[in-house]
């Protein structure tokens, strides 16, 4: 099956250089250099992930990442000359997906493409595994959740994360574990997690709990084990 990806990068060359790559692969890119084009499109038109650049003219990524965000759950790999922790995390925070500096491999970016993609996939539950934690259901077979009857929205990484607390609701989960269930398997493999370096999964859980809990400063599903993990709370009976 092809895939649509959404290339929103001013860089006419990369672009060029992508199209053709792809095009072998079985991935077809639609291309816009400005945010306000790259939304237009995403608006109009079914794509399975966007390819995002950082440094734009007008708005930048960052914030094309957030409208897109707020309206689609499409996947995201932020793309960006600049590739420090503090924009990586910001990308995070507004929910992208991935993020990869440039100069890069086109050959890591469809890694990554894949990733991100494969993650996004509902298959990855059992149909009919549900689980239900007082107000809280998370339907794993259709990749959803919703909170005293109201669905929450989530990104495929934040649901993923929430999965594997509720699969283990009152029990301490550790950084470690969450990353091994959360990430894709061959980067586990090249770059195992190291919490001391990698900030990406607790963005990804700070993202969530602001989500789920009513005052995430003081929250009540998802709490922090100092120097450990997270635990989901399990309801009272």
């Amino acid at each position: 099956m092809t895939v649509r990806a959404l290339l929103i990068d001013d860089d006419r060359e990369l672009a060029r250089l992508l199209t053709d790559y792809f095009a072998a692969h079985d991935v077809t890119i639609l291309h816009e250099e400005t945010g306000d084009a790259g939304l237009a499109t995403l608006a109009a038109q079914e794509v399975d992930v966007v390819l995002l650049d950082v440094m734009l003219p007008g708005i930048d990524g960052f914030e094309v990442c957030r409208r897109a965000r707020a309206v689609s759950e499409v996947p995201i790999v932020m793309l960006t000359g600049r590739g420090d922790d503090a924009d990586r995390i910001t990308g995070l925070e507004l929910g992208a997906d991935d993020y990869l500096p440039k100069p890069f491999n086109p050959r890591e970016l469809l890694a990554r493409l894949r990733a991100v993609l494969r993650r996004a996939k509902p298959a990855s539950g059992v149909a009919g595994d549900v689980i239900s934690l007082g107000d809280l259901k998370v339907d794993v077979g259709a990749m959803t959740a919703e909170l005293a009857g109201a669905p929450l929205t989530l990104t495929s990484h934040e649901l993923r994360i929430l999965v594997a607390l509720a699969r283990r609701a009152g029990d301490t989960v550790t950084r470690e574990e969450l990353a091994q269930e959360t990430r894709d398997p061959r980067a586990n493999a090249a770059a195992p997690y190291d919490p001391t370096v990698d900030r990406s999964l607790d963005v990804h859980v700070s993202r969530l709990r602001h989500k789920l809990e009513t005052d995430p400063k003081s929250p009540q599903w998802i709490k922090t084990v100092r120097g450990i993990g997270y635990v989901l709370a399990r309801p009272a009976r």
